[in-house]
Order: C-alpha cells, then structure tokens, then sequence
C-alpha cells in the first residue's frame, strides 16, 4: 500500500471519529496529520502570514474544526451569517461591547487604517446594531442580511475609540487611541441617548499615554487593565511614544495607575480566565505601520499568572502563535477556551493553547463579541454572526 493511501485512510478514520459528535452544516475538518509532511513540491506552501490556512479550498465563511472538542463549543447547528455590511468603509474594526438589557453591541471604525478615516484631523466612527432587528430578519431567510447600523454622536473628547468592555457601573467603557495632541483616554458612555461621556484616565502621571488599545475589568472587582502600544504613531495620528509599549493596572476608586506587564513589542488585546487567575495579552508586533510589516515579529498571545496580592502579571509564557495574521482583540467563553480576532477569521484554542477549530471568514476579524444570539464577529467592512451554543465572559449573569 502507497503511502498516500494509508495517510487516506487514516485521515477518513479521524474524520469519521470526529464526527461522533454532530457537526454543524458546512463544517470542514482539518486533519494535521496529512499536513505534517508537504515535501519540496507541494504546491501550497504560503510564503506570507496574510494568507490564510485552506487547504481545502472551500469558499468562505465556514467553520473549520482541527478537533472534534471545537464541535462541543459550536454545537450542532451553527452557521455563520452576514448580518451588517459597508464595502467602502471598515465600521467594523473594534471594540465590541454587548449590552444584554438593551440587546444592543456598540462597536468602533477603523480610524487609521485602511478603508478608514486617515490621518490627523478625522476621528473614528462608534456605531450600534441592534441584535432584536438581527434576530428577526435572520428568521425570514436562511441566507445573509444587512441590518442598519446606527451611530453615535459622542462627546469631542473621545478620539480613536479602539477598545471597549462592560457594561461597566451601566455604562460602556471605552479606551482612545488619541488623536494629534488630544490624549489617548479611558472613557465612560451612557448607552442611551444623548450618550454623555466622562474621561476617567488621560495620562500616566503627567505623560501622556502612547496609543491605549484594549480593556477589561478582572473578574470580581472594578479594577481596570488596558493596553497601551504606539499604534496611533505607527499609523500616523499620534505624536512619537513617550513611554514604553506596556500593560497598565488602574484603579478607578484610588486614582492608582501602575505598569502590570512590560517586554512587548505591540501589546493589543487583553482578556482574563474566568476566575480571574489568568491574563492573556496578544502582541501584533509584526504590523509596524508605516515601518512596514515583519512576520518575524510575535504574532503572540501571552499567558500569565494574575499575582493574587498585587494583580501584577508574573510567569509569562507563550500561549499560542497565530498562523495567519495577528492576534488582535481576545475573548475568553465560560471552559475557558479562547477566542481571538486574526487575518484569517476568529480562532479558537482550548485551555492548553492547542488550536481546535476556526470562523474563517478570509478576511482580517479584528474583534468578536459574545452575545444571547450568538458570536458577532466585527470583520472591518463587515459583521457576522455565528450562532454557536458557547457563552462568553460577556455573558455572565445574563
């Protein structure tokens, strides 16, 4: 018997044990073992992260399982669907914050990137979708729907959203980029009409912050981390750093601000286990703006221990290398697997960072947000929804 056909039959019989479990309609299994070895001739070798792994060649978006414990977290019946669409304008690029009272995600533009408002004197677009509209057109059709996205008026004060997270105390709460010599903030917004805004944090004793990224609250308390790369810089809307790309803790009831987290070239999103004990912060050090990208750089997410008395992140280690693209916003779902937002689609690994299945969408999937209809995934001119039977963190107590 041929090599080959034993790697046929061997890869028939993995997929027939994966399949035990049902798999939802559309479902491609991977199965690594016919991917280990390539040789010199094969004729799909990728040569650039920004392509995506698909060996098979199904046309997108489709749920891509390399093991058959991805099919407990989608469940049997899960699709992904178009439910919001722009070509001409990434409105979907970050900070999604679902809202479960009002059924409603806000969200951000890409405010200095590509398809976006560029440069010194445009400002980022906060946009809201209501999941109520999703879920009743989604019901009159098997196919794809465009619900409107309807924008927010904010305050002045509140440039280059890029994170978000909350509710918080009722409201969203939002991290800025900045903009020219407007500070990058954290900011607090009702979430009903006329939005008011309040800054909370706009430097680091008296230095500006370089161009905050993303945030969440630790599990059991009302202390906030963020990240804080020079993206704003690298991408043309912020002066020149003036601290290190770090980490940063900030207690809202003491005014404490302090680093957590430092050696990074680009930290980005940031995420913690369910019980708190753990901080997942993902490095896009290969996008460098207008110095160009290096795929040599971490494409990273980093685990760490949360030291129980002091919150600062101890023990780094690396959790996971991302394939395609970079690690961009993070989620984690109630087991414990993680989610994050890549150049390929949202991919998922399970506690141990073994990569188990994807939402391949082909395209870059900045964020993800759990929700009672399912993951919305924000895929910059685009938004999907994928209605897998997993809850997110978001979803706690709802």
């Amino acid at each position: 018997m041929t090599k080959s056909a034993v790697g046929m039959i061997l890869a028939v019989a993995l997929a027939a044990v994966s399949y035990t479990k049902a798999s939802p309609p559309g479902a491609v299994y991977i199965d690594p073992l016919q991917y280990n070895v390539v040789e010199a001739n094969y004729t799909k070798w990728r040569n650039s992260s920004a392509v995506g792994f698909n060996p098979t060649n199904t046309a997108p978006p489709f749920i891509q399982v390399f093991d058959s414990s991805f099919l407990e977290l989608t469940g049997p019946s899960a699709t992904i669907r178009k439910i919001a669409s722009n070509p001409g304008f990434a409105f979907a690029h970050e900070a999604p914050i679902y809202v479960a009272d009002l059924n409603l995600v806000f969200f951000a533009s890409n405010g200095g990137g590509s398809l976006g408002y560029s440069g010194w004197y445009n400002n980022s677009v906060v946009s809201m979708i209501n999941m109520t509209e999703v879920d009743i057109a989604l019901a009159s059709t098997t196919g794809d729907v465009n619900i409107q996205v309807h924008t927010l008026n904010l305050s002045d004060n509140v440039q280059m959203v890029n994170g978000g997270t909350g509710p918080y105390k009722g409201d969203l709460l939002f991290v800025t980029s900045g903009r020219a010599l407007l500070p990058p903030s954290i900011v607090r917004v009702n979430p009903k009409p006329p939005y008011n805004t309040t800054v909370i944090l706009d430097n680091f004793f008296g230095r500006q912050f370089n161009s905050l990224n993303d945030i969440k609250i630790l599990p059991g308390t009302d202390i906030m981390f963020f990240t804080d790369p020079a993206y704003g810089w690298l991408n043309g809307f912020r002066p020149e750093p003036m601290l290190p790309s770090q980490v940063y803790r900030f207690d809202p009831s003491t005014g404490e601000v302090r680093v957590v987290a430092d050696q990074f070239v680009h930290p980005n999103g940031i995420a913690f286990s369910p019980d708190g004990k753990k901080a997942f912060i993902t490095d896009t050090g290969l996008f460098g703006g207008f110095l160009g990208n290096n795929q040599t750089l971490p494409s990273t997410i980093y685990e760490f221990d949360v030291d129980p008395k002091t919150q600062s992140f101890t023990n780094r280690r690396v959790f996971a290398y991302i394939d395609a693209g970079g690690p961009d916003g993070i989620q984690l779902d109630t087991k414990g697997n993680v989610y994050s937002g890549c150049g390929d689609g949202i991919n998922v690994w399970n506690d141990e960072g073994a990569l188990t299945g994807k939402f391949f969408i082909n395209s870059t999937s900045a964020e993800l947000i759990f929700t009672k209809s399912g993951l919305v995934i924000l895929a910059e001119t685009a938004m999907y929804l994928t209605n897998i039977q997993a809850d997110g963190m978001s979803l706690v107590g709802v």
